[in-house]
């Protein structure tokens, strides 16, 4: 879910045909199994960008009349055949220029070393747990912050990142998140040291640790986005595809070879049977926050469908807290659905099923008309941009723990409080 300038989108479509037409823009991706091509479709509005994302194809740029958007050979021929498409071109290895190995990113192993590192130092605040293992068997490590032994007797916040494996910056942001906000308690913090004795934060740095990992394996990067579910002819299934909200609907591919494959059923991967558990059994969660990247969007329920959420003060309470959000980090606030439909998403889940407040963050890069922007670069930006790509979204993060007693206390309730999820619903 992005959103483009036309000037940005014009220097792309120039700079990019021009690396296609050279010797390295005619080889694929290194070692990667499929060739991915941007393409540019016409899509006046969102009715015509929710056909687009029909194929299979995954949007990841939105302009006032046409949209770019990210696939394989298939995916390219049904673009094809739909019509809608007006131009493509192959990602080469020169647009996917990352190091294959950045000190300041952090494999599977490296996270789970520093979250070790993090609970053993310290043992009052800090307790290292998983929420379940993925579908290779690797754990799917859980961080839960709390001063008081019965994390549950306290309103908490759901942090998130890593659903997609090529989105790295989204695992950093989680892990940096849980490392801040311990040593910001340890340094007697006045705001965050009440906070962790009043909250419980459970921040999952990584719930796609199987992609995550074949993402940079053989010292690569593949704009793998699913988890590694073989399927027979292809591999993988979208993540935040396959939650059981909605699922099936439109913006999730029937197919096993698109990016966006929900799967052969709702919550059919272990990733997000394991988030669904976790959620189901922990009542004290009032807000859900999902790190995605990237464009510098803040994005809430519903995307299942174009109306708003039904109940007015639910809706409100979403989008005052979106838009006060976005006044500390720039992004751009807005329903899911006003990009496009997708379906079987978390937040449509979590808000859907369970009434959660949630939100959907597309971290940096964001795009504006004075870069040149190289769309590889867009999941693969340089460590460069991790600490301030954090830095903008610390306030955002304390403005959710302040509020996760009451969220409805921004829309300023004649209600004196709603306490935990099980009363507000």
């Amino acid at each position: 879910m992005k959103s483009l300038s036309a000037i940005t989108i014009g220097l792309l479509l120039l700079t990019s045909f021009a690396n296609a037409n050279t010797a390295a823009g005619k080889q694929q991706i290194s070692k990667s199994k499929s060739t991915y091509h941007w393409m540019k479709f016409n899509a006046a509005d969102k009715y015509a960008r929710s056909k687009v994302a029909d194929l299979g194809v995954t949007i990841e740029a939105v302009v006032e009349d046409y949209v770019m958007g990210l696939g394989t050979e298939d995916d390219l021929k049904a673009a094809k055949a739909s019509g809608l498409l007006e131009t493509s071109f192959p990602l080469t290895p020169k647009m996917l220029d990352f190091p294959a190995y950045d000190s300041n990113f952090h494999n599977y192993d490296e996270l789970t070393t520093e979250l070790e590192k993090l609970a053993a130092a310290n043992p009052g605040l800090v307790r290292l747990s998983s929420i379940g293992k993925s579908l290779e068997g690797r754990e799917l490590h859980l961080i839960t912050l709390s001063t008081d032994g019965d994390d549950m007797s306290r309103p908490a916040v759901f942090f998130m990142g890593g659903h997609h494996a090529r989105e790295h910056l989204s695992v950093e942001m989680a892990l940096k998140l849980s490392q801040y906000l311990v040593q910001q308690y340890k340094s007697d913090n006045p705001r965050v040291t009440p906070l962790l004795a009043n909250r419980t934060v459970y921040i999952v740095p990584l719930v796609n640790p199987d992609g995550a990992e074949f993402d940079v394996s053989a010292g690569d990067y593949k704009l793998w986005r699913k988890n590694r579910r073989n399927n027979g002819s292809a591999y993988g299934v979208d993540l935040n595809r396959n939650y059981g909200f909605g699922w099936g609907g439109g913006g999730a591919s029937t197919s096993p070879s698109n990016d966006t494959y929900r799967g052969p059923s709702a919550f059919s991967e272990p990733e997000t049977q394991a988030v669904k558990q976790f959620i189901d059994t922990h009542d004290n969660i009032n807000i859900v926050l999902t790190y995605h990247t990237f464009s510098a969007l803040i994005l809430y329920p519903w995307g299942q469908k174009y109306e708003h959420i039904e109940t007015e003060k639910d809706y409100m309470v979403h989008k005052t807290m979106a838009e006060t959000m976005a006044r500390w980090n720039g992004y751009t606030p807005q329903q899911s659905s006003e990009l496009y439909i997708a379906s079987g998403d978390t937040t449509d889940w979590a808000y859907g099923v369970h009434g959660i407040i949630s939100f959907t963050f597309e971290l940096d890069p964001g795009m504006s008309p004075d870069k040149n922007f190289d769309p590889g670069k867009g999941f693969y930006p340089g460590q460069k941009l991790i600490e301030p790509t954090f830095r903008k979204n610390v306030e955002p993060a304390l403005y959710l723990l302040e509020h996760s007693d009451n969220p409805y206390r921004v829309i300023e309730s004649t209600s004196t409080a709603y306490g935990f999820r099980a009363d507000i619903l």
